[in-house]
């Protein structure tokens, strides 16, 4: 059965002739084949990781990922709310309200956290799908997160994906769904104008469709950075944030809220599939919530828009694209710079344009000690090289040219190993394919 049906501007191969897979939008080659090798990536990326903290310690690494994973609890937190018989009923109300205060919600919301946000996702997919198609709106040219496509896998429901307003609307008439997801703004940070946004809510919901927004950036960068306006304001059944990105500092955690008759359903789903927050991280949310400020957000803005001014001096406006938090390369761009820089033809590319930005991740990583996603990234997540500064990776780095530097020489290692796939398949995994 057919589960996917792409009404973008999705490509089938990428700028080199390789088959995407359409599951992550990105080529496998021989060293990365499975989300199987990229979980011996990541996890290879924390050996590298472990290995530089012991030889040179915590502060020979700054974290570029946009993501910073603090575990914001207080020592008084320890002994009862973290415990996970007594600590969910303590703080259940405090919780709720910095909840709703986060996402602009009401009292009559309910909400409920998972462990990250593609767990709540999967779980909402298929807790409320109901055996009926989801439609999905995205930026054009762009897609859904990965964890909404493997949902739909999940349900065994098909999924019609479409980046333009009137197809949406046509979608849901056709297809008649239960469920439609609007991504404001995706992974890459591509972004839905704010009167599309309030229009597929709306198309849905006329329709007959609960109206999900996947706002895990959005949430912030929307009304904080452009002026938008929250999910729930707009009218959103749903909506979903992440806990460790764009001004929040972590834990990792997805934050959903919405109508009180569904969240029920969806966080039980979740806890039937182990995905649900445990107590622990419970009362991190609520501590990240309640000490959240828009001037996080600010500076991470302010300190990716100078990166990226960097990067463009150094490589052109065509090769780097700007973000809301910073530079980013694409993998296909990037697998070409590498190529010219070895004097090789594009049409001899012995690597796909996933590993060429793994292994520059791992040379990053190890040798200057700048950590990415291309090394810590999960199974499925995008593989662009995305450089997010935070106020933390600056003071520790000290001074952004040597970021751009950085890549430069690991640009040029790596092309003096293009031609060697076992060389660069120990880069990426610790062991040859």
């Amino acid at each position: 059965m057919n589960l996917m049906s792409k009404k973008t501007t999705q490509h089938t191969t990428d700028d080199f002739g390789n088959p995407i897979d359409p599951t992550v939008g990105y080529a496998r080659g021989k060293i990365i084949q499975s989300s199987v090798e990229e979980n011996q990536r990541l996890i290879y990326g924390q050996r590298l990781a472990t290995n530089r903290l012991t030889e040179q310690g915590a502060a020979s690494i700054t974290v570029f990922t946009g993501n910073q994973r603090a575990f914001p609890v207080h020592p008084e937190d320890l002994e009862l709310r973290c415990e996970e018989w007594f600590g969910p009923g303590i703080i259940i109300d405090e919780l709720k309200a910095n909840v709703i205060a986060h996402m602009d919600g009401d009292a009559d919301n309910d909400f409920a956290i998972f462990n990250r946000s593609s767990a709540g996702i999967i779980a909402l997919i298929t807790a409320l799908a109901d055996d009926r198609p989801v439609v999905s709106g995205v930026p054009s040219g762009s897609r859904s997160h990965t964890s909404v496509i493997r949902g739909c896998r999940i349900a065994q429901v098909a999924l019609h994906e479409h980046a333009h307003l009137e197809s949406f609307r046509k979608a849901l008439e056709s297809y008649q769904p239960k469920l439609a997801i609007i991504t404001t703004v995706t992974s890459n940070l591509d972004r839905l104008d704010e009167e599309t946004i309030r229009s597929m809510i709306k198309s849905a919901q006329s329709a007959g469709a609960i109206a999900f927004v996947d706002d895990a950036y959005g949430a912030r960068i929307r009304p904080i950075l452009h002026q938008g306006i929250s999910a729930m304001r707009m009218g959103a059944d749903l909506a979903i944030t992440n806990c460790d990105k764009a001004g929040l500092t972590g834990p990792r955690a997805g934050i959903l809220i919405g109508r009180s008759d569904l969240i029920p359903k969806i966080a039980a789903k979740g806890a039937e599939l182990g995905m649900e927050a445990r107590a622990p991280i419970l009362v991190a949310v609520m501590r990240s919530l309640s000490s959240f400020t828009p001037s996080l957000l600010i500076d991470e803005h302010e300190l990716g828009g100078a990166l990226t001014k960097l990067m463009r001096r150094q490589y052109g406006e065509s090769i780097v694209a700007s973000s809301d938090l910073g530079p980013i390369i694409d993998e296909n761009d990037m697998l070409r710079l590498v190529l010219q820089r070895a004097n090789r033809p594009v049409d001899r590319a012995n690597i796909v344009p996933a590993e060429a930005t793994a292994a520059l991740g791992a040379l990053l990583l190890r040798d200057h000690g700048i950590l990415t996603t291309n090394t810590h990234g999960q199974p499925g997540a995008k593989v662009s090289l995305r450089l997010r500064p935070t106020p933390e990776a600056l003071d520790r780095i000290g001074d952004m040219q040597k970021v751009v530097d950085a890549l430069d020489s690991c640009i040029e290692h790596l092309a003096g190993l293009v031609d060697d796939t076992e060389a660069i398949s120990n880069l990426i995994l610790g062991y040859s394919k």
